[in-house]
C-alpha cells in the first residue's frame, strides 16, 4: 500500500508515497525450479539509524544515491533481524524513525545478459514502512510490517554491463492511529524536563515494536511470460477429492498450461489444461490436523507447467505447489474440518526471541514446532500480526491448524476507525489472503485483536471489513478477538466464531481463583445466549515468573499459573460438550514488552521462557492436550 503515515512527517521524514493503489499480481513464494532461480540475500548488510532531529538528513542528503558507507559511517547489521537488541547503543534500541539498509549484490551473468529473464527484488518483511532503491533508482514503497512485497528489477539490472547491483532500503517504524497496528507520537514541550523536540512513541498492544528487515531478503527469476498466481480450493465428494484451480498469467495472452496433481508417492493422480478447472481425486488422502487423523497432513503437489511461443522462441515456466485436500465448516455449536468436529488446543504465539527479536530463524522455529508437539498442540493463533510464510510451510507440513491474523492490534482510537484507517485495513487483509490463501493449515483469519469494539463506528468498520474477507475467501470463516462486553459488542455479530480472551484473577480479582469458574461460566453463558455461534477462548493465563515458587499459591509463583488454568479447565470441559470449540493458552512463551512497572522484562505468561525451557504449567498443558486429543481421536474412529 503506497500512504505514509500522516501527521507524523518530523518523524518519518519527506512524504514520499502517493494515493492507494488495488493490489495486483500474485505473490507466489519463490520456489526455485526448471525456469525459476533465487539468490538470498540474507547475511551482514551496512546499516545507519538517521539520529539528526527531523529524522530528514537521509533524504536531504539522499543516501541512496551513492554506496551508504560515503555518506558517513555505518554499522553491520544482520538480515533477517531486527535491529534494536543487537547492538550496545541504547538510543538503537528505542529509536523511532528512519533507518537505512544496504547491500552490494552479485549477479549472475545469465541474469543481467538474457533479456528473456525477469529479476525480481522480493522483501519478506520491512516493518513498518519501507522504499526501496536499486542503483539508486526508486522501485518500491510498502506500507505494513508484516507481508512481503516485491519489485520487478529486470531494466535496472539488464541495463548495461552491469555485474553488481546496490540495494538501498529505508525503513520506518513510526506508528500512528491510521497505522497497522495504531499507534501515537507525543511530543513532551516542556523543557524544564524535556530536551527540545523529545518524543516517544506510544502503543496500546503489550509487545516490544521491534522494527527492520524482519524475514528473508531474496532476488528470484522468471521468465518474460509467466505464472503470477495460482488460487486453491478444495473439496469433497463422498469419498472424490476435489481440487479447483485458477491460474493466473503475466507477459501475453498467448500460452497453454498444462495442470498434474502429484500425490505423496510422486504419482499423477489427476490432470488437467487450461488456466481454470477442477482435479478429481478417487479416494483421496485428506488434509488432517496434527493428532485428529494416524495420517495427518497429507500433501500432494500441483505442478504447473506454462508455455508459449515468442517471436525469440519458445518459453516456458514451472511452479510446484503444496495442497492439501480438506473442508472447513462453521455450525451454531461446532467447527468441523472434513466435516468431524475439531477442537483447539493450542497457544498464541509471538515472532520474539533474544537478540534477534522479530527476525527469522530456522533454527528457533523448529525448536518451537518440536515444542508445539511435545505440548500436543494442534493449533495457534498468529497473535497479533501475520507470520513467516516458512511458519505456514511448516504448519501445512505438521499439520497445526492456525488462525491467521492481520496486525489490527491496538486499535482503540477513534481516528482508527477512520476511512483511512479502513481501506489500509481492507488492503492488509487483501495482502494476506493473496500470500496464505493456499495454505490448508489456515483455517480461519482474524481481522483484529481486542479492538475498541463497543465504540459506535466499530459497527460500521467490522461489518465492512468482515463482509470484504469473506468477499476475498468464502472459504474460511472469519473472527475478530474481543475482550468487550458480549452486550456492547459491535463487532460480534458479523463474525462467524466468538473469540473471548479473558483473565479472571489476574487483572482483577487479583489472587482470587476461587471465582474463576462462576464468572468463566457466566461468560460464556452469556455469548452464547447472545449469538449461538461457536465460541473459543482465545487467550488465558498468569504471568509467571520461573523458578518463583509460593504455596500456598500467590501471583506471579509457578503454582499460581498452574492453580488458574486448572480453574479454566473445569469450566472448558463442561462446555466444549455444548458449544465452546476450543481454547488457546497466553503465551507459548515469555516475550519482550515495552518498558513498564507492570512488566519486568517483559511479558512472562509464557509456559515456555523466553529462551523456551518449560515452566511447571507446561507439563500441567502437556497432559490435558494429550487426553483431549486422545478422546478426539477415540471419537473420531468410532464415527467411522
Amino acid at each position: 500500500m503506497a500512504r505514509g503515515p500522516a501527521g507524523a512527517a518530523a518523524v518519518l521524514g519527506p512524504l514520499l508515497w502517493g494515493c492507494a493503489l488495488a493490489l495486483q499480481g500474485g505473490m507466489l513464494y519463490p520456489r526455485e525450479s526448471p525456469s525459476r532461480e533465487r539468490k538470498e540475500l540474507d547475511g551482514l548488510w551496512s546499516f545507519r539509524a538517521d539520529f539528526s532531529d527531523n529524522r530528514r538528513q537521509g533524504f536531504e542528503q539522499q543516501w541512496y544515491r551513492t554506496p551508504l558507507r560515503e555518506s558517513g559511517p555505518t554499522l553491520d547489521m544482520p538480515v533477517p533481524s531486527s535491529f534494536n537488541d543487537v547492538g550496545q547503543d541504547g538510543r538503537l534500541r528505542s529509536f523511532v524513525g528512519w533507518v537505512w539498509y544496504e547491500r552490494e549484490v552479485t549477479l549472475p551473468q545469465r541474469w543481467t545478459q538474457d533479456l528473456g529473464t525477469r529479476v525480481v527484488l522480493r522483501i519478506g518483511s520491512a516493518h513498518y514502512y519501507a522504499i526501496v532503491w536499486v542503483n539508486g533508482v526508486h522501485v518500491a514503497e510498502h506500507e505494513g510490517g508484516h507481508l512481503p512485497f516485491e519489485a520487478d528489477v529486470s531494466k535496472l539490472v539488464q541495463s548495461g554491463p552491469l555485474s553488481s547491483c546496490r540495494i538501498t532500503i529505508a525503513i520506518n517504524n513510526t506508528l500512528t492511529p491510521h497505522t497497522l497496528p495504531p499507534g501515537t507520537i507525543l511530543y513532551q514541550k516542556d523543557t524544564s524536563k524535556y530536551p527540545k523536540g523529545y518524543f516517544v512513541q506510544n502503543t496500546h498492544f503489550d509487545f516490544f515494536n521491534y522494527a527492520g528487515l524482519h524475514r528473508p531478503v531474496l532476488l528470484y527469476t522468471t521468465p518474460t511470460i509467466y505464472i503470477d498466481d495460482i488460487t486453491i480450493t478444495t473439496g469433497m465428494d463422498q469419498n472424490t477429492g476435489l481440487v479447483n484451480y485458477k491460474v493466473f498469467v503475466q507477459g501475453s495472452e498467448h500460452f497453454q498450461l498444462e495442470v498434474r496433481l502429484l500425490d505423496e508417492e510422486g504419482k499423477v493422480v489427476a490432470q488437467g489444461t487450461g488456466d481454470q478447472g477442477q482435479l478429481q481425486v478417487p479416494s483421496a488422502y485428506l488434509w488432517w490436523p496434527y493428532l485428529m487423523h494416524e495420517h495427518p497432513a497429507y500433501l500432494y503437489s500441483l505442478e504447473v507447467r506454462l508455455t508459449a511461443q515468442t517471436e525469440a522462441g519458445p518459453v516456458s515456466d514451472f511452479y510446484a505447489l503444496p495442497v492439501g485436500i480438506r473442508t472447513v465448516a462453521v455450525t451454531e455449536n461446532q467447527f468441523l474440518i472434513n466435516g468431524k468436529p475439531f477442537y483447539f488446543h493450542g497457544v498464541n504465539k509471538h515472532e520474539d526471541a533474544d537478540i534477534r527479536g522479530k527476525g527469522f530463524d530456522w533454527p528457533l522455529l523448529v525448536k518451537d514446532f518440536n515444542l508445539l508437539r511435545w505440548l500436543g498442540a494442534n493449533s495457534f493463533r498468529t497473535s497479533h500480526y501475520p507470520y513467516a510464510e516458512e511458519v505456514m510451510q511448516l504448519c501445512d507440513r505438521y499439520g497445526i491448524v492456525v488462525i491467521d491474523e492481520s496486525p489490527g492490534v491496538g486499535i482503540v482510537l477513534t481516528q482508527s476507525y477512520s476511512n483511512v484507517s479502513l481501506q489500509h485495513h481492507l488492503e492488509v487483509m487483501e495482502e494476506l489472503v493473496r500470500r496464505d490463501k493456499n495454505h490448508p493449515a489456515v483455517v480461519m483469519w482474524s481481522v483484529a485483536n481486542e479492538p475498541a469494539s463497543y465504540l459506535k463506528p466499530a459497527g460500521y468498520y467490522f461489518k465492512t471489513l468482515i463482509a470484504h474477507t469473506k468477499d476475498l475467501d468464502p472459504s474460511r470463516p472469519v473472527t475478530f478477538v474481543t475482550n468487550s462486553n458480549y452486550e456492547a459488542d459491535l463487532g460480534a455479530p458479523y463474525v462467524d466464531v466468538i473469540c473471548v480472551n479473558s483473565y479472571y484473577s489476574w487483572y482483577h480479582d487479583y489472587g482470587h481463583m476461587e471465582v474463576i469458574q462462576l464468572q468463566l461460566a457466566t461468560q460464556f453463558e452469556k455469548w452464547y445466549r447472545t449469538y449461538q455461534k461457536p465460541i473459543i477462548q482465545s487467550e488465558y493465563g498468569a504471568e509467571t515468573i520461573a523458578g518463583f515458587h509460593q504455596d500456598p499459591p500467590l501471583m506471579f509463583s509457578e503454582e499460581y499459573q498452574k492453580g488458574l488454568l486448572e480453574q479454566y479447565h473445569l469450566v472448558l470441559d463442561q462446555k466444549r460438550k455444548e458449544y465452546v470449540v476450543g481454547e488457546l493458552i497466553w503465551n507459548f512463551a515469555d516475550f519482550m514488552t515495552d518498558q513498564s512497572p507492570q512488566r519486568a522484562m517483559g511479558n512472562k505468561k509464557g509456559i515456555f521462557t523466553r529462551q523456551r525451557q518449560p515452566k511447571g504449567a507446561a507439563f500441567l498443558l502437556r497432559e490435558r492436550y494429550w487426553k483431549l486429543a486422545n478422546e478426539t481421536r477415540c471419537s473420531f474412529f468410532r464415527r467411522l
